[in-house]
């Protein structure tokens, strides 16, 4: 049976929130929108990534500052309810996992949302099932990506949790082992032991949060073993046994033991069966490139996790602001990574933009560095418990510019603004040092970082 065949302005191959975006914005500008997807319109940010987890992350942390209350202010009997938490997952964020909110907008837009796989069958055409649609202007791919699945012996047949499963839990494990230390697991790790639950982080790298700065790295890892988590790093998983329990088998011959386990290492994307091949691009990439206009091949756009520019919603939906602007003839701005910034919600938080010390180092850059220890600012020293926090910038000297800066500690992610724009906007280093900071703010603590800069 042949296709059934329809022609329209435009297909966007995925409804995360940077295809959501893209899609509602072109159909509010009169065009005649087609948004595919498979799952749940809205993507893995709201149902089973930044929001759930985000909620989990709260209500652990006011677990942590009640229980600092000793320490400033008097005794507190704290007693977890992960119900409460449950709950506010189920109804709150995520509607029973139902994306008719989502789906609604999208419709009174008037995108119209077909449900199934979209497929690639040449320039400017997508089939989802027995429907062929043939788009004008392009196509829109936001594939997104799937928690990475690993090749380790037996973990196959074991009904382990990935990040889409530990966000629907009713009960919380007496214990967790937690394969893999980077942003989801770090942040999940924490909170769930916040929880009460014994964790175990198992990071075959040298360190968790590997691509944060080293100082970051070693402030989080000496905050989780303080809070009681086991941090193992340099493992090698040899297998997994399921019997009841969880058994992780490691490579100098010990046994990790827990009753749940989540496998948090990293995410693939969803570039498989997509009809690359259909467009002459490599369906084995890891990534699919684009230039600044986010055009990826003939009548073909590509946004979000696929062009591998990171793995955020605000990545997503600013490169489908890029794509909207295109296709409607507009003149930019268009794409530009170099102030890339983003946030584990760890305790403390670990906010990040640009260049990292070692990779400005390798692209030649003349590098001065500016450093600052959160504890010793006014603000930490009042804030005393839990003011656990650094702040590390990244100048390039010869041109007198931040090109890089991470903030951790309270509200790091919030601390990070400042130094983003710098980045954004090449501010002089210079004229950041000529600035007023706030008295007594965490934030203040980044004129200390400047004023060590050799810039």
């Amino acid at each position: 049976m042949s296709a059934r065949e329809s022609q329209v302005d435009v297909v966007v191959v995925g409804l995360g929130p940077g295809g959501e975006y893209a899609a509602q914005k072109l159909a509010e500008a009169g065009l005649d929108v087609v948004g595919v997807e498979r799952g749940l319109v809205g993507g893995e940010c709201p149902f089973y990534g930044c929001i759930p987890s985000k909620i989990i992350i709260r209500a652990a942390n006011t677990l942590a500052e009640a229980r600092r209350a000793e320490t400033l202010g008097g005794q507190v009997d704290v007693r977890p309810d992960w119900r409460l938490v449950a709950d506010r997952i189920d109804r709150q964020a995520t509607n029973h996992w139902d994306d008719a909110s989502h789906a609604e907008r999208l419709a009174a837009a008037g995108v119209r949302i077909v449900r199934g796989d979209g497929r690639l069958d040449g320039p400017g055409v997508v089939v989802v099932g027995e429907e062929r649609f043939v788009a004008r202007r392009g196509v829109v791919l936001n594939a997104g990506t799937s928690p990475a699945t690993l090749p380790v012996d037996g973990l196959a047949g074991t009904p382990y949790w990935t990040n889409r499963e530990i966000v629907k839990v009713s009960d919380l494990p007496a214990s967790l082992a937690v394969i893999g230390g980077g942003p989801i697991g770090a942040e999940l790790a924490q909170a769930f032991a916040r929880f009460g639950t014994r964790v175990t982080v198992l990071e075959v790298a040298d360190r968790i949060l590997g691509p944060e700065e080293p100082e970051a790295s070693a402030l989080v890892t000496e905050v989780f073993e303080r809070e009681g988590i086991d941090v193992r790093t340099g493992v090698q998983i040899e297998r997994v046994s399921h019997d009841g329990g969880f058994r992780a088998h490691l490579g100098d011959g010990s046994t990790v033991e827990s009753e749940q386990l989540l496998v948090a290492a990293g995410r693939r994307t969803n570039l498989a069966g997509l009809g690359l091949e259909t467009v002459g691009l490599d369906p084995e990439a890891r990534a699919v490139d684009t230039d600044e206009r986010m055009r990826a091949g003939e009548r073909l756009w590509a946004i979000g996790d696929i062009t591998g520019k990171g793995p955020f919603t605000h990545v997503s939906m600013y490169q489908g602001a890029v794509a909207v602007r295109d296709l409607l003839g507009e003149d930019g701005p268009w794409a530009d990574y170099r102030a890339v910034s983003h946030v584990t919600f760890t305790d403390p938080e670990v906010g990040s933009v640009g260049m990292t010390e070692r990779a400005a180092r390798d692209a030649g850059i003349e590098v001065g560095i500016g450093t600052a220890d959160l504890p010793e600012s006014s603000r930490g020293w009042i804030h005393q418990a839990g003011n656990d926090g650094l702040i590390k910038l990244v100048a390039d000297s010869e041109r007198g510019v931040l090109v890089g800066g991470t903030t951790v500690g309270p509200s790091g992610g919030e601390v990070l603004g400042l130094v983003a724009g710098a980045v954004h906007a090449q501010v002089p280093v210079a004229t950041l040092r000529t600035m007023h900071f706030a008295y007594p703010t965490f934030h203040r603590a980044l004129e200390v970082a400047l004023d060590q800069i050799e810039a």
